[in-house]
């Protein structure tokens, strides 16, 4: 095996953990895998024979091209960031993960903090991930922001602050799967005061639609909706699309996704707290949802 194969070898074995890092720094797998794609390019140009560390050395180039992407965005759309719902990742309903699931693994993290951490500055949301996340320290961290170890402790700690406020899905995962069954149900059977029963008073819904498509027949504009018999009002939303709707995994919580002639169509995240549904985030913009990798 040459010089350069090994390297190869060794990036690959780092590959799954780079693309977990770039898709929290992201929200996006299309660029969470250009950046990975880009810590690949700048690797094979770079003589890291005197890196003790590669695996951290690789965290530390992903996080920078992380970083630039981040402070490079004006804005995603036009709309409100308040609508916006980032990438969700998909899973079978079984548990069983895929060779694409490593985001996913057992330090998922749920699409309703995914949301949060858009609010966040590129550098609060950097020491954020870094740090709570995958447990690099302040001073390593520090070189990446151009800040002291201080201001980045700081930078985290801000960040903090906003995801403890962030509404959390309680563990029990069948429980909360015997909660999105019973929301499927009843939106198959139009059903609005089973709807009503399974929602928290002050249910938020997101509904992220992107450019508005005609030929879907979910939310026709991006909406943010709050309280349980607002939501109820939208149940017509959730009834047209129930017989297409399916079981699944999204960012390793129960969840469902709408798929019409092998098209996928929508994917909805469900939040659930002390057994009712506290928060739904729904992608339904056609144009991102065509790279979501599906589940086998």
């Amino acid at each position: 095996m040459d010089e350069h194969e090994q390297l190869a070898r060794r990036f690959e074995e780092n590959r799954g953990h780079l693309r977990a890092v770039a898709y929290r720094m992201l929200g996006s797998l299309p660029e969470a895998e250009d950046a990975v794609q880009e810590a690949w390019l700048r690797l094979s140009r770079t003589d890291v024979s005197d890196v003790g560390n590669l695996s951290g050395w690789l965290t530390t180039v992903v996080s920078r091209v992380c970083l630039d992407m981040l402070r490079s965005r004006k804005s995603r759309r036009e709309d409100s960031l308040d609508t916006y719902v980032p990438d969700p990742v998909i899973g079978r309903a079984d548990g069983e993960l895929g060779p694409e699931d490593e985001v996913v693994q057992a330090d998922a993290i749920g699409l309703a903090l995914l949301v949060v951490l858009e609010t966040l500055s590129p550098a609060e949301r950097l020491a954020f991930v870094l740090h709570d996340m995958f447990g690099v320290g302040f001073d390593e961290i520090a070189t990446i922001v151009d800040k002291s170890p201080a201001a980045t402790r700081q930078l985290a700690s801000r960040a903090r602050r906003r995801v403890q406020g962030a509404p959390a899905s309680d563990g029990d995962v069948s429980r909360q799967r015997a909660v999105v069954e019973a929301f499927m149900a009843a939106s198959r059977g139009g059903d609005f005061e089973a709807l009503l029963a399974l929602l928290d008073p002050d249910v938020l819904l997101r509904a992220d639609a992107g450019t508005a498509s005609a030929e879907f027949a979910g939310p026709a504009v991006s909406k943010l909706v709050r309280g349980a018999k607002a939501v109820v009002e939208q149940a017509l939303m959730f009834s047209r699309m129930a017989p297409y709707n399916q079981l699944v995994l999204v960012n390793g919580l129960p969840g469902v996704m709408t798929v019409v002639n092998d098209r996928l169509m929508g994917v909805m995240a469900v939040t659930v707290t002390d057994g009712k549904i506290t928060q739904i985030d729904i992608l339904a913009d056609l144009d991102r949802l065509e790279v979501i990798p599906l589940p086998a």
